[in-house]
């Protein structure tokens, strides 16, 4: 099971919300790259970074932080947040980003998504679906949608989606534990997903039942930032 410490980023800062309401912002750290040579220094490969300005405006906005982190660091950066151009998808993986999150626009613009899998590969993209009692959630999760997850991602297996990251929104921030019946059914009905877990986690016990139940990854956010697990308990997982 991948660990994937997160960084969430307003204004160029690395911040924390509860969730995903902006108004419950905590600012954890000025600068990022400090943040992310920390998770380099204790061993762990990975990054998830979200552009939260980008996901509120509808386009990539912190690219200086992306470009310092892909540059100064070897994490496998996987990016999300307002992406919606063929330029910003192509400037994303030209600054070095691994991987891209497409959330909203996997909803709006399905044949455009599709479109991108194929141009650019299935395991350079990675489907966000963000979800608020079993839907889909857009917009930085200030919209609600009438998807359901199941149909949702269902379409996209069918056009060749490998990588779902899931995030109940219910969860996120709260350090109340994952929702593990969410992703126990997705496992289910979509053993071929490489399905990372989002959300929820307070301690290492949730991480050893999130590997128990066969998740390929899980995003650590707040856990890190508020003490609850330690960096080198997570590079030993």
């Amino acid at each position: 099971m991948r660990i994937i410490p997160a960084i969430d980023l307003i204004d160029g800062k690395c911040v924390r919300l509860t969730q995903g309401d902006y108004a419950q912002k905590k600012i954890y750290n000025e600068n990022p790259l400090d943040v992310a040579k920390s998770f380099e220094d204790q061993g762990l490969q990975y990054l998830h970074l979200v552009d939260l300005d980008g996901a509120k405006a509808g386009k990539v906005t912190n690219w200086k932080v992306v470009e310092s982190i892909t540059k100064h660091t070897k994490l496998l950066v996987d990016f999300g947040g307002g992406i919606k151009t063929d330029d910003e998808m192509k400037k994303l993986f030209d600054a070095g980003v691994k991987q891209v999150n497409l959330g909203s626009i996997a909803v709006k613009e399905q044949q455009k998504v599709i479109r991108w899998i194929g141009e650019f590969g299935s395991d350079k993209i990675i489907l966000s679906a963000d979800v608020k009692n079993n839907m889909i959630a857009i917009s930085g999760w200030q919209e609600n949608s009438s998807l359901p997850i199941t149909g949702f991602l269902r379409d996209y297996v069918q056009n060749g989606i490998q990588y779902v990251t899931c995030t109940d929104i219910s969860t996120d921030g709260m350090l109340t534990g994952p929702n593990i019946e969410l992703y126990k059914t997705l496992i289910l009905n979509f053993p071929q997903l490489h399905l990372v877990a989002s959300g929820g986690v307070s301690n290492m016990d949730d991480l050893q039942e999130l590997r128990r139940i066969g998740v390929d990854g899980v995003i650590v956010g707040k856990a890190i930032y508020e003490g609850r697990v330690k960096l080198e308990e997570l590079a030993l997982l």
